[in-house]
């Protein structure tokens, strides 16, 4: 399951982290995936102070946002971090590692998600495609958006050929490790949210019986 949210980050945390991009100190993104022959692109290091700020920045707008938390059920997120891809840059087919380490026990990544910080008109090329067997999800969100996929399909960044594109990357494991039972939950929890107050409440309360029991059946409490 996609999952597109168009509000994700207010004006002035876009502001904000448009600003850290034009001022921190990016290296190499290798230095995360050193064996990549696909990855080209830069990263916000470790050791510039604006690091950690613009990561809880965005790993915030991710967590207060209703319907993230409705659709990825999540565990551990890896600390968001800016991204720049200057022309020449890009990030061939991949898939994401499965664990990632973070913390004290590797994160495994059930989810990815893309925070596009500048606007689709500042860069050319640089779309986020996603491979769906043989047909291709193109991507190139507005500022502030964000987009959340599943880790493990084939997925690429195509060159950019003009301006900068800047994005914001992390990865989610979530409560319900199962893709298609994470997104039945979520239909039948939209489902319960949309028509809830239509029903009777004899049967919304079966519906919610129904929504807990399989929570308790599929989810991690961790």
């Amino acid at each position: 399951m996609f999952l597109e949210i168009a509000d994700l980050l207010t004006p002035p945390e876009l502001a904000h982290l448009q600003q850290a991009a034009r001022t921190g100190s990016f290296i190499d993104g290798r230095i995360t995936n050193p064996h990549s022959k696909v990855k080209n692109n830069l990263q916000l290091g470790y050791g510039d102070p604006l690091y950690r700020e613009t990561s809880r920045l965005m790993a915030e707008a991710l967590q207060r946002h209703e319907d993230f938390r409705n659709s990825a059920f999540p565990k551990i997120m890896a600390p968001p971090m800016l991204t720049r891809y200057p022309p020449g840059n890009a990030y061939g087919a991949h898939s994401d590692s499965a664990f990632l380490p973070i913390g004290e026990r590797p994160l495994r990544s059930d989810l990815s998600c893309t925070i596009f910080i500048s606007p689709p008109g500042a860069y050319e090329g640089g779309e986020l495609v996603v491979r769906l067997g043989t047909q291709q999800v193109r991507i190139k969100g507005a500022a502030g958006s964000a987009v959340i996929y599943p880790s493990d399909t084939l997925h690429e960044v195509t060159a950019v050929t003009a301006g900068e594109r800047v994005v914001g990357l992390t990865f989610i494991e979530s409560r319900i490790a199962d893709r298609a039972r994470r997104e039945l939950l979520y239909d039948l929890n939209e489902v319960a949210a949309l028509e809830g107050l239509g029903m009777s409440w004899e049967n919304y309360t079966r519906m919610q019986h129904v929504q807990m029991r399989l929570l308790r059946m599929w989810a991690d409490p961790g």
